[in-house]
């Protein structure tokens, strides 16, 4: 059953949009963090307008000790109006640094910890249909205690840190009960990494290709 679509030969991948012409891109709003962007474009030999946030782009760890428990900490998130369950990640907001350098110093400021054993676990668009933000996440392991000057402050002031068993965390998320989605992605995605044998990780100094694909300019 084809569903009215064409079987295409090869492997399932996504593809970069390069022959979609932007027209013209306005931007509508300055935020603090990310700002609002419209773009006129022609898809299909129509001109089309979509508005959507022009994210600079993030990373997330989830890091995993030799019990196999993974670091989760819960933190206020203003617009969803929960404190909730996630695994440490950040905005690619200084200048020149890799994903995997990121990674590093996020894990570093919100866990105290660095890791010996770094790969590459996902790589997600969180919304897009609505956002540029694509998303880099790594797994860290054999961890240890780092010292740093970092000071966290509004939000991240009140993090609170838990380990917590891996499996338990899938039960938790196909539970409904941890609905952050950068964590759900992880944790499902290391748990069947983990039934192959941990071979589908992948390098973490890879380029990061669909981050350097999204459109608008905060990611640049």
């Amino acid at each position: 059953m084809t569903l009215g679509h064409q079987a295409v030969p090869g492997r399932l991948a996504d593809e970069v949009a390069d022959d979609v012409r932007v027209i013209e891109s306005e931007k509508l709003v300055t935020g603090r963090v990310w700002d609002i962007r419209r773009d006129r474009f022609e898809l299909g030999g129509h001109e089309i307008v979509r508005d959507y946030v022009d994210h600079t782009g993030a990373v997330a760890v989830l890091a995993l000790d030799e019990a196999g428990r993974v670091l989760l900490i819960k933190q206020y998130r203003h617009p969803v109006a929960h404190r909730d369950w996630e695994i440490p990640a950040g905005l690619m907001d200084a200048p020149g640094e890799s994903g995997l350098v990121s990674a590093q110093r996020e894990l570093a400021e919100e866990t105290d910890l660095q890791a010996a054993r770094w790969d590459l676990l996902l790589d997600l668009f969180l919304s897009p249909g609505g956002s540029s933000e694509a998303m880099r996440i790594f797994l860290a392991r054999d961890l240890s205690p780092l010292e740093h000057d970092y000071v966290r402050t509004e939000e991240e002031a009140e993090i609170e840190p838990r380990w917590v068993d891996l499996d338990e965390v899938v039960a938790a998320v196909l539970d409904g009960r941890v609905q952050n989605a950068v964590t759900a992605g992880a944790v499902l995605g290391a748990a069947a990494a983990q039934a192959r044998g941990w071979d589908t990780l992948r390098d973490p100094l890879l380029p990061w290709t669909g981050r350097e694909a999204v459109r608008g300019e905060r990611s640049r």
